[in-house]
């Protein structure tokens, strides 16, 4: 698993088509992200797991959301 830090991106960026075989291209992300907490009223460090992966029929990337856990 790859994980990288990075920032929401609200505009996001096309990214170039994959080359080489379609089966390879999906890979996972990590963000690490504060996230408000009503009841304690506090930000706390939550972590994303997302599964990046091609979609040829729509001819993107795609990003999903797999796991949402507080460190």
């Amino acid at each position: 698993m790859v994980g990288t830090m990075r920032g929401p991106d609200p505009h996001g960026t096309p990214l170039p088509a994959p080359s080489g075989s379609m089966g390879t291209d999906q890979h996972f992300e990590t963000e690490r992200r504060p996230v408000w907490n009503e009841r304690s009223r506090t930000y706390e460090t939550h972590e994303f797991v997302y599964e990046v992966s091609w979609v040829p029929e729509l001819g993107v990337w795609r990003r999903f959301l797999r796991t949402h856990r507080k460190p």
